[in-house]
């Protein structure tokens, strides 16, 4: 073999190896990854049932039901579309209708979101970028919070509690 032929197979040797080694990284990291969606493209992609995911959005008014023990039921909104999600175990102290939240969970066969865990928001100036856009879409948020950053989100036509008018 020249020198030629063994730094040209100690190169190729090392791209395997490299190869090999983000195959393994990406494959252990396939259960965890997490894609976020508001409820509009959560209806429109038609997610499978088991896909894990995180959903984004507020609690729609009036749909906040507390079933026995710690299991609730409420719809998250973006003033578009709605998604029924349950959820059991301990809500957040921000917790409310009308506020911001972010459910993790998968998809039942039924349709209903089954959350494991619930993150609430104590204004909508965290919003992630995809639901802020899609609630300033449908008129929902109002630009200016309590600092002069960020947005409130509030019912279409309402002027939400901080924000400037």
């Amino acid at each position: 073999m020249t020198r030629k032929q063994k730094r040209l197979a100690l190169i190729g040797s090392a791209l395997g190896v490299l190869g090999v080694a983000v195959g393994l990284v990406l494959f252990a990291l396939r259960d965890n990854v997490v894609f976020f969606y508001g409820p509009k493209e959560m209806v429109e992609r038609h997610v499978a049932p088991g896909t894990r995911l995180r959903i984004g959005g507020l609690v729609k008014t009036g749909t906040l039901t507390h079933l026995e023990g710690k299991s609730i039921k409420f719809d998250v909104t973006d003033g578009s579309a709605d998604v029924p999600v349950a959820y059991t175990g301990l809500l957040p102290d921000l917790f409310k209708e009308g506020q911001g939240v972010v459910a993790e969970g998968a998809l039942d066969p039924s349709g209903t979101f089954r959350a494991d865990s619930i993150l609430a928001k104590h204004d909508e100036r965290y919003m992630p970028r995809e639901v802020a856009d899609a609630l300033k879409k449908q008129g929902v948020w109002q630009e200016g919070g309590p600092n002069g950053k960020g947005g409130q989100a509030g019912p279409p036509g309402t002027q939400a509690a901080g924000a400037a008018k």
